[in-house]
């Protein structure tokens, strides 16, 4: 389990690196919609590349998967297009700010209800308070 939290702290890390870079490379190519493209294109042959290294079974699972699941995709390309096209105007800092109020909000539906699955954790008024104090803490080192 240490691993795993090692692993979600270097994607966090990694969430406002990557609308940093690519909120320049829009900037500078005047386009976020071909950084956004060019940023999945290199993240579809990294990952095509390592799911055919490491579990090419899955891979002709894909054609019975049901549809909706890939409603994933979807979310990605909106947050990397928004957070591409907006973190020059507000700052990565305050973009950010707002993915990880929302992140929190929809973890909290997500859990408290098990939606896709996921495993139930009831939204108690104690974890409502946490979650509050995590948003807090995110907006005061945004205004500090």
């Amino acid at each position: 389990m240490p691993h795993h939290i090692v692993i979600m702290l270097a994607a966090g890390i990694g969430i406002p690196v990557l609308a940093a870079l690519n909120a320049a490379l829009g900037r500078y190519i005047g386009s976020p919609a071909v950084a956004a493209a060019v940023l999945f294109v290199v993240a579809f042959a990294v990952s095509a590349l390592v799911a055919l290294a490491t579990h090419p079974q899955a891979v002709t699972k894909l054609a019975t998967a049901p549809k909706h699941l890939f409603l994933a995709g979807t979310l990605v390309a909106f947050y990397v297009l928004a957070i591409t096209w907006i973190a020059p105007t507000m700052g990565v800092g305050n973009a950010v700010f707002f993915v990880l109020l929302g992140q929190l909000i929809s973890a909290a539906v997500i859990d408290h209800f098990g939606l896709f699955t996921a495993q139930t954790s009831p939204l108690t008024l104690t974890r409502t308070a946490g979650i509050a104090l995590m948003a807090i803490g995110v907006f005061v080192t945004q205004k500090a």
